[in-house]
């Protein structure tokens, strides 16, 4: 939202921890909504509320778990299904007849390396982001003809709250992902995606790949245990 705000946008934070999102929305002189992306009667309310827009990034996400698929929980993955690719889904559905018209859309859709990449334990989240990769390239070819630009920005190690989502706010064991190498910031994503929507209309950037330096593949870094 900061960076996008200090391209020049308008911004609108949407998220159901609202209260973050009005600190963050005055901060950068933006407005904050409450929204849950898994449940339709909220996302028609954001869109009845945002009105018109030119750009919707989607950031909703996370993992729940590292458990192999012989002991996962199933609400664990209708969890991460719901929020990662349903989410995006309804939020798209609700808010494409505003990025119709004003004829320079664009779709941004926060995915990650385990999109095309698999891991031991990662089953669930996998599957899901896999499936936000599938959704963001088929929304490409569903929407290229009318000038709606689509982009998927799919990061690796980032150090947000997501390990400790994962971990179930085991706080040591989320520390320990990023333990011994220099990770991404949000910044670093947040700069992608402003270069995605900064360029000229003519340019679609399709994909944006960003991992920290030390991180080759989501399995394979470098680290520093001296």
């Amino acid at each position: 939202m900061r960076a996008l705000a200090g391209a020049g946008f308008e911004t609108v934070a949407a998220a159901r921890r609202v209260e973050r999102c009005r600190a963050l929305a005055d901060e950068v002189g933006g407005r904050a909504i409450e929204l849950d992306v898994a449940d339709a009667a909220s996302v028609d309310a954001l869109a009845a509320e945002i009105g018109e827009l030119d750009v919707v990034v989607h950031s909703a996400g996370g993992a729940h778990g590292l458990d192999r698929v012989d002991s996962s929980e199933e609400e664990r993955w209708r969890t991460m299904y719901e929020t990662n690719v349903i989410g995006v889904m309804l939020v798209t559905k609700a808010l494409l007849p505003a990025l119709r018209r004003s004829e320079r859309g664009h779709i941004v859709i926060i995915g990650s390396l385990a999109g095309v990449e698999v891991y031991e334990g990662g089953a669930g989240y996998t599957a899901a982001k896999h499936a936000v990769n599938a959704l963001s390239r088929t929304l490409r070819l569903e929407h290229h003809s009318e000038g709606i630009r689509v982009t998927e920005v799919a990061p690796g190690l980032v150090e947000t709250e997501f390990s400790l989502v994962r971990f179930g706010g085991d706080a040591e064991r989320a520390r320990e992902v990023y333990r011994g190498l220099e990770p991404l910031t949000a910044d670093d994503v947040a700069e992608a995606i402003t270069f995605a929507v900064t360029r000229p209309p003519r340019v679609n950037v399709d994909y944006i790949a960003i991992k920290p330096t030390v991180q080759a593949t989501a399995t394979v870094t470098h680290r520093d245990d001296g």
